[in-house]
């Protein structure tokens, strides 16, 4: 497989899941469909090879422009990894893979968020959208709205009546 960044060929490397490391030329990383959750984590995966890749340093200025999925040749989308706020991973839509730059693994293993983190980061990007506040607002009046008016009505229901006369 060549690296979707510099083009060199990129060779199997097992950090306790089998990786393509880009080794002669970037130093960057394919993960296959669900490989980079199982190592996203600062104490998953072993080895040399996982130690070597943690140790190199970030490359990736967010200049390059889009990359091509070296499985499947459609271009990536970039956008910022689900467990980290700050780092922009490149993802194929159409396979799964991951792309990341040398020392992207490092900056998401040591800013790893939990589900509560993620949870309350999802609720800051929310509640940030202009006019969300109101709409929820009028949302909640809504529901408060058609509680009262199914309290009221539920007398016409035949389930009601059904009750009443048995």
């Amino acid at each position: 497989m060549k690296c979707p960044v510099c083009g060199k060929e990129m060779v199997s490397e097992n950090f306790g899941v089998n990786v393509n490391v880009c080794e002669n030329g970037c130093k960057g990383i394919w993960f296959d469909q669900g490989e980079l959750a199982m190592l996203d984590e600062k104490n998953e995966g072993l080895g040399a090879a996982l130690e070597a890749a943690l140790r190199c340093p970030r490359h990736n200025d967010g200049q390059r422009g889009q990359i091509k999925c070296p499985k499947c040749g459609i271009p990536m989308h970039t956008h910022k990894y689900k467990r980290d706020k700050e780092v922009n991973v490149d993802e194929c839509y159409n396979c799964g893979g991951f792309f990341l730059d040398s020392g992207e693994l490092t900056d998401i293993r040591n800013n790893y968020m939990s589900d509560a983190e993620v949870s309350a980061y999802v609720d800051k990007m929310i509640s940030s959208v202009p006019g969300y506040s109101e709409e929820m607002k009028k949302l909640d009046a809504e529901q408060k709205r058609l509680e009262a008016i199914q309290k009221l009505t539920k007398f016409l229901t035949v389930s009601y009546w059904r009750k009443k006369f048995e």
